[in-house]
């Protein structure tokens, strides 16, 4: 039991912690080319993790849903802030800024899929050392790389959910007209209860396990 959860924290660990740290620096990166510096003079700019990790949303989540075994992996790193203010045009912009992880990750995914599909294109017998040295190395790497494109998926579908703080939320508030935006954005500070209200009830599932198996299974195809 404690050898299958440290073996599969090892696959998962480095996925999820990529999967996190491109989505926001994704967004900080975007603003700066928008006119927005604020994400790069706190030097949240950078692809060191250290910069991005949350204690619960980096580490405590992702490793309680491993421990039980959860259907599918989550996870979250601390925002990069963004002051929609400064962007040349805010409310455009601001389409732009929260498109950005969610895009991301699906990059990262078509990415994992092309990494995936050399790996399994390796073909060798494993009958001496070298081999099964080969072996041993990419077996690891290939369910990395299957996690992987799970991973970034299911980040990119559930950021794209239209409610705020999600980035969907954020293109929906600057896809509306007044007085509609206004009246989404005031959701903000309740957002994540609401989520979490969405999660405990299934009612999320509804929306993400579609788009979620619709989005594998194209990726699928290409291997």
């Amino acid at each position: 039991m404690i050898g299958e959860t440290i073996r599969q924290i090892s696959i998962w660990a480095l996925p999820v912690l990529i999967a996190i740290v491109f989505h926001e620096v994704a967004h900080g990166w975007v603003a700066f080319r928008l006119g927005d510096p604020t994400a790069a003079r706190m030097g949240r700019l950078t692809l060191n993790p250290i910069s991005h990790i949350d204690l619960f949303g980096t580490i405590l989540l992702p490793l309680l849903l491993i421990i039980v075994r959860a259907p599918f992996l989550f996870g979250y790193a601390k925002p990069v802030p963004v002051n929609f203010y400064n962007l040349n045009h805010p409310k455009r912009d601001m389409v732009w800024v929260a498109l950005a992880g969610p895009m991301t990750n699906i990059i990262l995914a078509f990415g994992s899929v092309l990494v995936l599909k050399f790996l399994l294109s390796i073909n060798f017998t494993p009958q001496d050392s070298l081999s099964s040295f080969l072996l041993a190395v990419l077996t690891p790497l290939v369910m990395m790389a299957k996690n992987s494109v799970v991973i970034n998926v299911v980040l990119a579908v559930f950021n794209a959910f239209p409610i705020p703080p999600l980035d969907g939320g954020r293109v929906l508030v600057g896809l509306l007209p007044e007085p509609h935006s206004s009246t989404v954005a005031r959701i903000e500070p309740y957002g994540f209860l609401i989520i979490l209200l969405l999660l405990m009830s299934h009612v999320l599932d509804a929306f993400m396990g579609p788009a979620v198996r619709f989005l594998l299974g194209l990726f699928i195809d290409m291997l």
